[in-house]
């Protein structure tokens, strides 16, 4: 199958295409339909319903960044959330802070755990430590079990379509702030404001309306829709701008910083206003 491309349609009139070595896996899990490829540009790819999950080239900025922000905020995360994130990804960042003793992922499809081991083990490599307790389940579900558990939970998800529509609703939000101790915080991607501006803004009024602390970050992701990916952080007593610089510790990344932590936050203005409810 050398020679093909692969094009993710991100809205009706645009998409990103990629030509692909070879064809790694195709399956049509009990809730989405599941692509591994070998891609030219981009290393090893997993696709989920057509959408760009990860790839092995970029995969560092997106875990970096839902893992670091959160867990350099919080004075003391000895147990940590994963909610998706089935590819391993955020574990392995996860597992870089020695303060946390336990790292729980829950994903909904086993086979993204199962073919990400396979084929992105640079990615998934350390889903077997023993400080990690992978379930396969029903990530809302297991919020809405859990009561002042975590310090720290993220929520690894794909876009709002599928299986993970429940992820991005605010009655999924105050489960997370039930599910969190009582100075917890937790982070979400957020999608894109270039295609995705209205759901930004509900999420973030949502998550105001629940968390005294509310800040959305960015980073730069190629591979996913439009570069520019948005995180939302709602935390109930730790501000992310005002972390003490010996909370930083030298750590092995490829696109987090320290001063990074803080640039990430200052948004473009467009993006800025999404934020604060404005904006087209």
């Amino acid at each position: 199958m050398a020679g093909l491309w692969y094009t993710e349609k991100q809205t009706d009139n645009f998409g990103i295409t990629m030509k692909i070595k070879q064809t790694l896996h195709v399956e049509q899990t009990d809730f989405q339909l599941l692509e591994m490829a070998e891609t030219e540009e981009w290393g090893n790819m997993l696709f989920l319903d057509g959408m760009v999950m990860t790839s092995e080239r970029d995969e560092f900025v997106y875990h970096e960044m839902v893992a670091h922000v959160p867990l350099f905020t919080h004075p003391d995360p000895k147990k940590v959330l994963v909610v998706g994130g089935g590819d391993g990804g955020v574990i392995r960042e996860v597992l870089k802070h020695p303060q946390v003793e336990k790292a729980v992922l829950v994903d909904i499809d086993g086979k993204v755990i199962e073919y990400s081991k396979k084929y992105l083990p640079s990615i998934a490599g350390k889903l077997e430590d023993p400080r990690v307790d992978v379930r396969v389940g029903d990530g809302f579900m297991h919020i809405a079990e859990s009561e002042n558990e975590y310090d720290v939970i993220m929520v690894d998800s794909t876009e709002p379509v599928g299986p993970a529509v429940n992820l991005f609703t605010k009655g999924f939000y105050a489960g997370i702030s039930k599910a969190l101790k009582e100075d917890g915080l937790f982070v979400a991607q957020s999608d894109n404001p270039w295609f995705k501006a209205d759901l930004i803004r509900q999420v973030l009024k949502d998550v105001r309306e629940i968390f005294p602390v509310t800040r959305m970050y960015t980073a730069n992701i190629p591979t996913y829709p439009s570069g520019l990916w948005c995180f939302t952080l709602g935390s109930k007593k730790h501000d992310p701008l005002e972390v003490k610089e010996e909370r930083f510790h030298e750590i092995d990344t490829k696109y987090y910083t320290s001063e990074l932590h803080r640039a990430a936050f200052v948004l473009p203005k467009f993006v800025r206003d999404l934020a604060e409810g404005e904006g087209e």
